[in-house]
């Protein structure tokens, strides 16, 4: 299957990196957010991607262009430009095909969906954001698409608390969780699943994907909510940042 992943935002959250780099390029432990997010996907077998680019889409674009030359070692002979290379590493065992497209400086995220379309209208294809990473079981998350047979799949998430969280009574506490996984309410995790039909509850207006069309597939019951009580986490401070940099080292449960 097709994976349509959305890199073009600005990342003003997390401007110390931004400034110079677009957020899913962003480095976790020495490799780009977007390459993790990847590699969750590919783990499953699909290995299609589609990456709708905006803001400082260049910098994507010429990392995938000279990805063979930036993760192996060479010799180059500067008489006539001849490169030689030596070895790789394992980035380049990846056997990925990526389709690099501009969907525009200030587009929205709905506006860069449609933009997608004439890629990706035929057949059921994935749908995530160029910042989040999870254990999220892709099989399990198709399969449930399938039986529901909706226009659109989200998977429903449960971030972690930011802090301790405290259960008082009578003035005591009674419970006391270091950063716990909420369990009230659900959110957006991204990971979708989309029929092709879904690109005719988008218009042509820049419009924010999260707002008209999922409020209308809601409306009329085409939005299935897949529960994932996994790990889950985006990146949008410099400290969701750091905090993925802590897991990376203990053994992140997003790698397989």
């Amino acid at each position: 299957m097709k994976v349509l992943i959305l890199a073009g935002g600005f990342g003003t959250r997390i401007s110390e990196y931004t400034e110079k780099i677009p957020k899913p390029m962003v480095q976790i432990s020495n490799l780009p957010i977007l390459l993790h997010i990847m590699d969750i996907f590919s783990h499953y077998g699909h290995n299609d991607f589609y990456i709708a680019l905006g803001y400082k889409g260049e910098v994507v674009k010429n990392y995938f262009k000279n990805f063979s030359l930036l993760n192996k070692d060479f010799k180059v002979n500067l008489e006539n430009g001849q490169v030689e290379f030596i070895k790789g590493n394992n980035l380049n065992k990846r056997k990925w095909n990526v389709t690099l497209v501009d969907t525009g400086l200030n587009s929205l995220t709905g506006r860069r969906v449609k933009l997608m379309q004439p890629y990706l209208e035929n057949e059921t294809f994935f749908l995530t954001y160029g910042d989040g990473v999870s254990d999220i079981d892709l099989e399990k998350l198709l399969k449930f698409h399938n039986d529901n047979k909706k226009t659109l799949t989200i998977t429903a998430v449960r971030p972690q608390a930011r802090f301790g969280e405290l259960e008082i009574k009578d003035e005591l506490v009674i419970d006391f969780k270091e950063k716990p996984q909420l369990h009230q309410g659900w959110i957006n995790g991204g990971f979708f699943v989309a029929e092709p039909r879904f690109f005719d509850y988008i218009s042509d207006e820049n419009i924010m994907l999260e707002r008209e069309p999922l409020e209308k597939l809601t409306s009329i019951k085409e939005l299935a909510a897949y529960k994932h009580d996994g790990f889950w986490q985006c990146m949008d401070t410099r400290r969701d940042k750091q905090f993925l940099e802590d897991l990376y080292k203990k053994g992140a449960p997003w790698i397989r």
